[in-house]
């Protein structure tokens, strides 16, 4: 061409939560089983929605006013309904006008970033949840800015690290919190979340809180909702339905506005997001009307506190499999449901590997790392267990960090499909270690 077409920013969009699918696709074609643990999509794991809900989004189908337009923000109805539930946790309390619907949350994200000066900058948790490390690396033309979460300490922050990289960057002007936390499953005690107000008011700060598995919590977690906490701080909360209900596929998420009369600066970013809407036009309508229909109907709440059990069953299921492993930093998880699994330091070396019979699927292999001559350790096994085992995972150095470990899903409903799948990855874990050999199996 003759101008360059692409900004420097546009090498940070990276999503390996599905490229690693293509990957299992070439080995899904030479016959192999693939045990999907690469991303967060419950349907795919033998979800199915109940048939009560169905019934809901069903009846709103067959109504004609489902299929015009709706407010740009989003319906109004479903705005103040939202409005009141915040509002009922006795924090900061808003209005329908705070609440701006998108078409997902991935959307909301993307446009959060694209407005901000390229110097000012959100400073979030890593590992990251790639939507959020790409999109503000690629607003910044430069990597992404991120503060440690601890293996060792039950994947909680290091809040030295973040307040020092806050202190001496004039240019972060937000911080971001994933609560529960999407890699780890972590969910944060109030006294840290209280501790990101504190720094937030010391350097003029506004925070954001993805809060999508707010509501999926187990084995005893309480998620805190940054309205309860944040105080007088500008913030943004993002929320959706993708994973709640779950409904995946109805890309429906929003923004909701905390303190933007606050500050002068932040409202006009919450007035600018408004106006990219409105030249938009709206939001997805179907997903939004069903909302305040299914969530205040007296079976949701029990159905969603078995489906919480069931993950915090199945947290423990992988704790039993894995959690001993010496090789491994394990830390049980409370919300969300992923784990992310790291090694500890000196475990993965080059040159490690694991006994690969099809020739086929050993061609196929050793494509992928010629073509990559400086690919992670932790990529490195992650394409051998994919090869060995046909178990789809996504190795941490993806998730904007330098552990090295992998991340898997808490959503298999088939129990005896689930321990298999994790007793692969024991396997693998041993073998490619050398703790024990194919041969001696």
């Amino acid at each position: 061409m003759r101008q360059k077409l692409l900004r420097a920013g546009a090498d940070e969009l990276n999503y390996e939560i599905r490229g690693i699918v293509k990957k299992a696709e070439q080995l899904q074609k030479l016959g192999k089983e693939i045990y999907w643990e690469n991303i967060g999509d419950p349907i795919q794991k033998n979800h199915r929605m109940a048939a009560w809900m169905k019934e809901i989004i069903g009846e709103l189908a067959q109504e004609d006013a489902t299929y015009g337009y709706c407010h740009s923000k989003g319906v109004l109805a479903t705005r103040e309904f939202l409005a009141e539930r915040t509002n009922q946790l006795n924090g900061v309390q808003i209005t329908a006008d705070d609440i701006l619907f998108f078409n997902g949350l991935g959307d909301a994200i993307a446009k959060l970033y694209q407005f901000l000066v390229p110097s000012s900058r959100i400073i979030g948790p890593s590992p990251a949840y790639s939507t959020h490390s790409s999109a503000e690396g690629a607003h910044a033309n430069a990597h992404p800015l991120t503060y440690k979460l601890d293996p060792e300490n039950n994947w909680y922050p290091d809040m030295d690290d973040l307040y020092l990289k806050v202190k001496y960057n004039p240019n972060i002007v937000g911080i971001l919190i994933i609560n529960p936390d999407n890699p780890t499953g972590m969910v944060y005690p109030l006294e840290i979340l209280q501790r990101f107000v504190e720094i937030a008011k010391e350097f003029d700060l506004f925070l954001v809180c993805d809060e999508i598995y707010s509501n999926i919590t187990y084995n005893g977690a309480k998620a805190y909702k940054l309205a309860e906490y944040i105080e007088d701080v500008p913030g943004i909360s993002l929320n959706g339905i993708s994973k709640e209900l779950p409904w995946p596929g109805s890309r429906c998420g929003w923004m909701e506005y905390y303190n933007r009369d606050k500050d002068e600066q932040f409202n006009r970013l919450c007035n600018t997001l408004d106006n990219a809407k409105m030249i938009e036009v709206c939001a997805t309508k179907l997903p939004q009307l069903a909302i305040p229909l299914i969530l205040s109907d007296e079976r949701y709440q029990p159905y969603r506190d078995a489906l919480n059990e069931k993950i915090g069953q199945r947290s423990k299921l992988i704790t039993e499999l894995l959690g001993d492993l010496p090789q491994l930093h394990f830390n049980e998880t409370f919300g969300a449901f992923y784990n992310t699994i790291i090694f500890k330091d000196e475990v993965l070396k080059k040159g490690q590997e694991i006994e690969i019979e099809d020739p086929k699927v050993k061609a196929l292999l050793d494509g992928w790392l010629e073509s990559d001559p400086n690919m992670s350790l932790d990529k490195r096994f992650v394409y051998y267990l994919l090869a060995s085992k046909g178990v789809c995972v996504v190795p941490v150095s993806s998730f904007c960090s330098d552990l090295q470990g992998f991340r898997v899903t808490l959503l298999e409903e088939d129990e005896t499909l689930m321990r298999e799948t994790f007793t692969h990855i024991r396997e693998a874990v041993l073998e490619y270690t050398g703790a024990y050999s194919y041969s001696s199996k």
